[in-house]
């Protein structure tokens, strides 16, 4: 513990991450001393945030935001900040050298969680673990820089985002986030038939459905029953049509 004082007073963190708390109770690490200090007189009390694993029966009820779990998954909206923490290595948080990559997380299943996480109103953690020189495997650049071409087409539909009323549809295919009166429907595979059924949304005159990376309106137009049905643009081959999912701008949706 004392080694925190030292860091927050050296180099001013904006969040401090703990673990190994089941461990011990908060009586042997001191830590709610160290939190009242956090909080109270630190140079970063008014802007630092922490999890909740200080001890062995904090995870989860107390912290500025929850882990709770390793590849915590909640599947609903809670009332308390949380993370879902995971690692593109599916069997470790460090390294391996004799890792396979069928035991990786391909670009796919990073974007699901993602979206999955966001979608819900969570933090998404992804962790890689480095070489004992500090060197990021090529392995897991190729996986970073792949999440990040995604976001740099999609990060609308994530980045400040909050959740919807609706998180994610009956089908379990397509979820929703939210910014402002804008809304955004991010889906993970491409209908044969190039049209989106969105039951959720309800539209109005004055409904605008684009998608992002897309130059122009998508045409719509009212579902049977409720909800719209977009017209999807008929893509050739290109890295937008290549990506693992795709998020649709609603304007004037409710």
């Amino acid at each position: 513990m004392p080694e925190l004082y030292d860091l927050v007073l050296k180099y001013k963190p904006d969040l401090i991450w703990s673990d190994g708390d089941w461990e011990a109770p908060d009586s042997y690490w001191n830590s709610t001393s160290f939190l009242a200090w956090l909080y109270n007189d630190s140079p970063v009390k008014d802007t630092v945030v922490v999890n909740d694993r200080w001890c062995n029966n904090c995870s989860c009820h107390h912290g500025g935001y929850y882990n709770c779990a390793d590849k915590y998954k909640p599947g609903t909206l809670l009332a308390h900040k949380w993370e879902m923490c995971s690692s593109i290595d599916r069997l470790s948080w460090g390294y391996r050298s004799n890792m396979h990559i069928d035991e990786l997380m391909d670009e796919a299943s990073i974007v699901e969680e993602l979206v999955k996480t966001v979608s819900f109103g969570g933090n998404y953690l992804l962790n890689v673990g480095p070489t004992k020189e500090g060197v990021i495997a090529p392995i897991f650049e190729e996986r970073l820089l792949a999440l990040g071409r995604w976001l740099d087409t999609n990060g609308e539909a994530i980045y400040e985002s909050k959740p919807w009323r609706v998180q994610v549809e009956d089908t379990g295919t397509v979820w929703y986030t939210s910014k402002g009166p804008v809304v955004y429907a991010l889906f993970l595979v491409w209908p044969q038939d190039n049209v989106l059924q969105l039951s959720s949304p309800t539209p109005s005159p004055a409904t605008q459905v684009s998608l992002l990376g897309f130059a122009g309106a998508l045409q719509w137009q009212k579902a049977p029953g409720k909800g719209l049905l977009v017209t999807l643009p008929p893509l050739p081959p290109s890295p937008l049509s290549t990506q693992p999912g795709w998020a649709l701008r609603l304007q004037g949706v409710q």
